[in-house]
């Protein structure tokens, strides 16, 4: 039987307390211990699409795993000194702390990001610190330094704040209501065009629904008939189970932090549980 590759997804923007079940950047950093402790290894997420996704070969570790940050915040790749919680190391940094001066200890992670500058910089002005803290002038930097990727989590995750800048109106807050081929096209055929542009990169290949919301539309029609034309080679969505072969590409599964585990032990006891 093939590997089954779990995808791990953390956000950086949760920071609400200072333990793991409560702050990402917590729970990244004794993850990453538990991963090394049982043996486990990192792979870039664009890599192991175009192997096992788009191609089709197996993965040849059994105990390989990747890592993704959604949303695109500051918080993934910059130290920030947050106005509750205090100083927080960035998640990208603490990928690097974690591989040291070890050239051989691989780290790679891939931000799923919110392309649409307009939509962050409200976003943050109005629904979080008000800092500045939601930018894109690091992107390039960041995948240029060979341990991250930069991949699409939609035009302007069609959040509520930003509803009275959309020209279609549709319920947001949800990812379900992109349900025909225009709206479609405005959230993801123009994030993902947008983003070559702006940071040509591996991950650019990537989606990833915001909310984990999928629809059979997106599923079945939308990705399959036009993903050539976009540039789209896989969309992660929602389920709490490795990635294994004959998995949609369309929607494929991912382990959230916070709702999946909450703890570097109940990390390891899904690690543990699906390793071979």
């Amino acid at each position: 039987m093939s590997p089954r590759v779990p995808v791990l997804t953390y956000h950086g923007v949760n920071v609400a307390g200072d333990d793991p079940s409560t702050n990402d950047h917590v729970a990244l950093a004794a993850d990453l211990l538990v991963i090394d402790r049982l043996g486990w290894r990192i792979v870039p997420l664009p890599e192991l699409v175009r192997r096992c996704v788009v191609r089709g070969e197996a993965w040849p570790d059994p105990r390989a795993l990747a890592i993704t940050f959604d949303d695109g915040t500051d918080f993934d790749w910059r130290d920030l000194d947050h106005p509750v919680h205090g100083w927080q190391r960035s998640m990208h940094g603490l990928l690097a702390d974690f591989a040291g001066r070890d050239d051989a200890r691989v780290v790679h992670a891939t931000s799923f990001v919110v392309v649409s500058r307009e939509a962050r910089e409200h976003i943050d002005r109005v629904g979080l610190a008000g800092k500045g803290w939601w930018s894109d002038d690091w992107w390039r930097e960041a995948e240029a330094g060979g341990r991250a990727a930069i991949a699409s989590h939609s035009w302007d995750h069609n959040h509520d704040l930003v509803a009275h800048r959309m020209s279609i109106v549709r319920p947001t807050g949800t990812f379900r209501s992109i349900a025909t081929y225009d709206l479609a096209e405005a959230e993801i055929a123009r994030a993902s065009a947008v983003l070559r542009t702006v940071a040509p990169n591996p991950g650019d290949r990537l989606f990833a629904y915001p909310y984990g919301e999928a629809n059979d539309y997106l599923v079945r029609e939308y990705f399959p008939r036009h993903h050539q034309r976009i540039g789209v080679d896989a969309a992660f969505g929602d389920g709490a189970r490795p990635l294994a072969p004959g998995d949609d590409r369309w929607c494929l599964p991912r382990y959230v932090c916070g709702r999946d585990w909450s703890n570097p032990d109940a990390l390891a006891r899904i690690l543990e549980g699906r390793s071979g």
